[in-house]
């Protein structure tokens, strides 16, 4: 009877749904109303994107980045001399009006005279500088604008050579003898080309690209002592005592910053001392949210250090990691710092602190690539030209507590980075559970190798279970899901289980981001199952080893998953079914487009 008067509810309200316009814009994009964290459900780069299917048919060409190491290409490191001059680095497509300063980078040997060097497109030509060089240098025909771009030694070349942005290939001679030769297809806005390989050979030399100034790290690895784990909203406490903590240094990054209370516990931290710096995103999707005018505006006048990353050809497609870094503690969410999030008004969302040199130091080096890279503004400049989406929030909730925070020994903990090394890692923690894998999202798109990963193990024999959320702007999507792995796991005889849960008296919605295997090992960060969180966006999660850690979280993962989980009665007539299929088309231009 329950399933039923829920089913009935849901009618209704698609029904209403259906029935109204798309709201009214202000500023940037879609009314804020919308759904939670969907910046990572828009479609990569290459304009595919992730369509709910069969995962046996849809997931059958996805494949993981083999283990930690980055994905990234880096330049060639100077272990091996080359006997001749080659090309090692491309930028043939920068940000600037008309492509000025445009660049290649040789890598030379030892005193290497360039006076009788070309370089071509086949259609033109230039020569290198009379000069003796030894190692990288970048060559240019607008040197003075390339400095701007490249911590290289700059030269200028002599006569005309444009790098195509649509691809090109070119040789370095000497004399008429072509010492090297490479081939690129179409340059991505400010991203650079890499070599990848030694010498060309008979063909020229390939590459791959990767944006400017982005980072290209491996997994960072510490041994700890301890970790607070907790959950939204039930600890809603442990970010802010971690704020206020703070001594000596206080880094904040996130995807949207709109909690007052946050705020003034920063401003506070800076009025003691502390040196407070603040990173968010500049375009959300669906808009930058009202209220992010008046914190920027709080921490500027509280001597906050606030700047903005992202817009338009920026490094990653999105900021989208929420952590802090407070002296030598590290604290990973899944959780926007706003009301609903880190707040404790809405969510069912994860989070662990952990005090530890090393990975306070490596999350810090992070934050610092990114909050000085060259798409990041003062808070002050981005307000100047900002338009804010209207924001209506939901009336502020209190659910009870039932899971309260808990300090806990944990054996070692890894920071693990989007885009350059989180699926990797996962892909290779998930390949090697033994017993259970417990994975809780939001949405998981069909294509995505994680997905691919999950259902393998389930092959071999370990139980696997998914938690989805239920709200109306994914119910289809992931209810669709739910279906296909069921279908599959009964043409398989698989031990994997997949459900959707509904909003109860302990929470509003899943906004969680994590997985437990084998009750070993759990993972907390803002990277969700899709290709354009994992390869495009910025991203930042900790996995952290120890049972009593991932104890805690299987407890709730248990507690959700017993709630109330659900699914369609079969019976639904085909006008209601019609009614669901538009309220869903309604809903899914706020998943894909939407904020959060």
């Amino acid at each position: 009877m329950l399933r039923r008067r829920i089913a009935f509810a849901l009618v209704a309200t698609a029904l209403l749904v259906a029935a109204v316009p798309a709201p009214i814009v202000v500023g940037a994009g879609p009314h804020s109303q919308t759904p939670p964290d969907p910046s990572a459900t828009v479609p990569p780069a290459s304009g595919t994107d992730a369509v709910a299917g069969g995962p046996s048919t849809a997931l059958a060409d996805a494949t993981t980045p083999a283990g930690g190491d980055p994905v990234c290409p880096r330049p060639t490191d100077a272990t091996e001399t080359p006997s001749d001059p080659r090309i090692v680095e491309l930028y043939p497509n920068p940000t600037t009006h008309g492509n000025a300063g445009e660049y290649l980078v040789v890598e030379t040997p030892p005193e290497t005279n360039l006076g009788n060097w070309t370089i071509t497109d086949g259609h033109t030509t230039a020569r290198l500088p009379n000069e003796t060089v030894s190692g990288r240098i970048a060559l240019t025909t607008a040197p003075e604008t390339t400095r701007e771009l490249t911590d290289d030694p700059v030269a200028e070349l002599e006569g005309t050579l444009r790098l195509a942005a649509d691809g090109d290939d070119l040789e370095l001679r000497d004399g008429a003898r072509v010492a090297d030769a490479v081939a690129y297809d179409r340059a991505p806005t400010a991203e650079r080309w890499y070599r990848t390989g030694g010498d060309a050979g008979d063909a020229p030399a390939r590459g791959e690209w990767w944006p400017r100034g982005a980072t290209c790290l491996p997994v960072s690895t510490a041994d700890a002592d301890e970790a607070t784990a907790f959950v939204l909203p039930d600890g809603p406490d442990v970010p802010r005592e971690t704020i206020r903590s703070a001594d000596d240094r206080l880094l904040l990054a996130g995807y949207t910053v709109t909690d007052d209370e946050i705020a003034a516990d920063l401003v506070a931290a800076a009025d003691r001392g502390v040196d407070v710096s603040v990173l968010l995103e500049a375009s959300p999707v669906g808009g930058t949210p009202t209220a992010t005018a008046s914190v920027l505006e709080t921490l500027e006048r509280g001597g906050v250090d606030v700047r903005v990353v992202g817009g338009r050809d920026a490094r990653y497609r999105y900021h989208h990691p929420k952590y802090a870094v407070a002296d030598e503690t590290v604290l990973v969410t899944t959780e926007n710092w706003k009301a609903s999030g880190i707040g404790g008004e809405s969510s069912r969302g994860w989070g662990v602190r952990v005090e530890n040199d090393r990975l306070a130091a490596d999350l810090a080096a992070v934050f610092e690539a990114d909050f000085e890279g060259w798409d990041a503004e003062s808070g002050a400049s981005y307000l100047e030209n900002a338009s804010f989406a209207e924001d209506e929030p939901a009336p502020s909730r209190e659910f009870e507590a039932t899971h309260e925070p808990e300090t806990v020994p944990v054996d070692s903990a890894e920071l693990l980075l989007a885009p350059e090394n989180a699926e990797g890692r996962l892909g290779e923690l998930l390949a090697g559970a033994d017993d259970e894998i417990l994975i809780k999202q939001a949405s998981i798109a069909a294509d995505v190798s994680l997905l691919q990963e999950a259902i393998d193990a389930a092959r071999r024999g370990v139980d696997v279970r998914i938690l989805l959320d239920s709200s109306w702007y994914v119910e289809e999507e992931n209810g669709a899901l739910v279906d296909d792995l069921e279908r599959t796991a009964d043409e398989e005889g698989l031990p994997l289980e997949a459900a959707l849960v509904e909003e109860g008296d302990a929470f509003e919605k899943i906004h969680a981001k994590g997985i437990v295997i084998d009750r070993e090992t759990v993972v907390v960060g803002s990277a969700n199952w899709n290709d354009n969180s994992l390869r495009n966006n910025r991203e930042v999660l900790l996995a952290v080893h120890g049972s009593e850690a991932a104890n805690y979280y299987a407890t709730v993962f248990e507690d959700d998953w017993d709630g109330e989980t659900w699914s369609l009665p079969i019976e639904l007539s085909a006008t209601v079914v019609v009614a669901l299929v538009c309220a869903a088309i309604v809903g899914r231009r706020y998943v894909r487009f939407g904020s959060e």
